[in-house]
């Protein structure tokens, strides 16, 4: 299939052949949907946590923060090219755009937005950046707005000599504006790891997973920026990586067959956020926070998702206690039939691991090692918040071939929607995966669980892409949080609502959770 040229263009990037075989066999019998059980609800999977709880939990964060055991993790690697869809779109679609135009095709909800962005342009926190940029080249933004062309307006919003925002990192876009300053996504999260990552030498770790093409500007930034933030008792260890060329996938025609470029080479293609999976493992942590570069608030907002990260923290390192206990005690001798009892239920009611109907039956020696089996395992705890419209995953039971169950984080698209049982089971669920994560990546004995031992290979998303006028499938790898971490021990949690307040187009930085206290009171 492959010739010698293939199988070293393979070798330089680090992928093996028998690896690209296996994902050509995904493709050939496709993506196997998930076997959804229930939806999780509060009591049934989603654990609330009392008040009475936060302060040993608060508490146990706290030494944990102070012993350095705490890292943040950013996936950050992401253009804005896909916040800026709208203006783009329309400014291709025109050889120019007056306002009069738009007004008439007000009834496609595209060019309503488009108004309610030019209209709102002055509550953006990069509004200041843009009157810059058009001065500099002899245009004047009240002028051209008042005039109602914004042909020029758009280019230099979304393009050079402009601020180029289309090929832009989302995580060096303007997001919130201050009295003295604009604070891009990625100074949000400095702000924001300082709240709950740092120990007791004032060190606050955070790693950024980025775009080798971004890399520059970031430095730029921070270069610029840091002063602001590293204060008489705040220091940084700020650290960066890349999607490895290792964890890039084969791409394919409609009939299933290697596509190749101009010049006869393969073609691979970023595989999505299971690749980081990688990268969470050589980040070498402990207790590692994971959360996406468009989720931050202004600081008046700040508080109740500081509260949370820690209580999140706390609830898994209380957690890992339990778990650690029991392991070192199987490890120690052998323990009483009480004392597996006592770890069974752990097992059930804490961690909502299946226990097989004939346990009970089970010689002493078997049941010890399905006890050590899924107690040692990765851990994460996940926030959930109530479902209000937003498209994405949610917390559900899912049902295994071998006909136990687990808590997953399920997509949309891991669910034969074509099923009506399935289709009812995934719209009753009433939570919403927000990506807020809590993850315990070592083991009782403190070393690095090797995480792709605990990913879930035949996950992934089968997807049709563009490339140079052809069409093509793509595959993404098992998602970071669901299929990346299909085998770690999990546990949902209720988060407040206000902890997740994402910006996936610009109509979310209007939103008054995004805009200064003043303009929002």
């Amino acid at each position: 299939m492959f010739t010698p040229d293939d199988i070293r263009q393979m070798n330089n990037s680090g992928i093996s052949e028998e690896t690209v075989i296996r994902q050509l066999h995904l493709f050939e019998k496709g993506i196997p949907y998930v076997q959804l059980d229930q939806a999780c609800s509060i009591g049934n999977g989603i654990t609330h946590i009392a008040e009475s709880e936060f302060d040993e939990l608060m508490a146990l964060h706290a030494a944990a923060s102070a012993e350095g055991r705490l890292t943040k993790f950013v996936p950050a690697s992401g253009a804005a090219s896909r916040m800026f869809d709208v203006p783009m779109t329309l400014y291709h679609r025109h050889q120019s755009i007056h306002r009069r135009d738009i007004e008439a095709l007000a009834s496609d909800s595209m060019y309503r937005d488009l108004l309610h962005i030019i209209d709102h342009l002055k509550h953006f926190a990069f509004f200041e950046d843009f009157e810059k940029k058009l001065t500099e080249h002899g245009y004047s933004s009240a002028k051209l707005l008042e005039s109602g062309d914004y042909q020029i307006l758009l280019k230099h919003l979304l393009y050079e000599p402009g601020l180029n925002y289309a090929y832009s990192p989302k995580a060096l876009l303007p997001f919130h504006r201050y009295d003295d300053h604009t604070r891009t996504a990625l100074e949000e999260h400095l702000v924001e790891a300082v709240k709950y990552v740092q120990d007791r030498e004032n060190v606050a770790s955070i790693h950024f997973t980025i775009s080798p093409n971004h890399e520059e500007a970031i430095n730029l930034l921070l270069s610029r920026v840091l002063r602001r933030y590293e204060k008489e008792n705040v220091l940084f260890d700020i650290s960066f990586s890349f999607q490895k060329p290792s964890t890039d996938t084969i791409a394919v025609d409609q009939n299933n067959r290697p596509l190749r470029d101009k010049e006869g080479k393969l073609i691979f293609r970023p595989s999505g956020h299971g690749a980081l999976l990688q990268n969470l493992e050589e980040l070498d942590g402990d207790i590692v926070f994971i959360k996406n570069i468009d989720n931050i608030v202004p600081d008046y907002l700040k508080e109740t998702t500081i509260v949370y990260k820690k209580l999140l923290a706390g609830y898994l390192i209380k957690t890992q206690k339990r778990a650690f206990l029991y392991l070192t005690l199987l490890d120690s001798g052998i323990p009483s039939e009480s004392a597996i009892r006592e770890m069974i239920r752990f097992l059930q009611v804490e961690l909502s691991v299946f226990i097989p109907p004939d346990f009970g039956q089970w010689s002493f020696d078997r049941k010890k090692n399905f006890i050590q089996t899924m107690l040692n395992r990765p851990l994460r705890v996940c926030g959930m918040v109530k479902n209000e419209g937003e498209p994405g995953g949610g917390p559900f039971r899912v049902k295994k071939t071998d006909g136990a169950s687990s808590l997953q984080i399920v997509e949309s698209t891991q669910v034969d929607m074509k099923i009506s049982q399935q289709k009812t089971v995934f719209q009753s669920s009433k939570f919403f995966n927000p990506v807020d994560l809590v993850c315990g990546v070592r083991n009782y004995k403190g070393s690095l669980f090797p995480l792709q031992q605990f990913a879930d290979p035949e996950a992934g998303l089968i997807s049709i892409k563009s490339k140079d006028g052809m069409t093509l499938k793509a595959l993404e790898l098992p998602g970071l949080w669901n299929g990346g971490m299909a085998e770690w021990n999990t546990i949902f949690v209720e988060v407040p609502a206000i902890t997740f307040n994402p910006v996936k187009t610009l109509l979310d930085l209007l939103r008054p959770e995004h805009q200064p206290q003043q303009e929002t009171t």
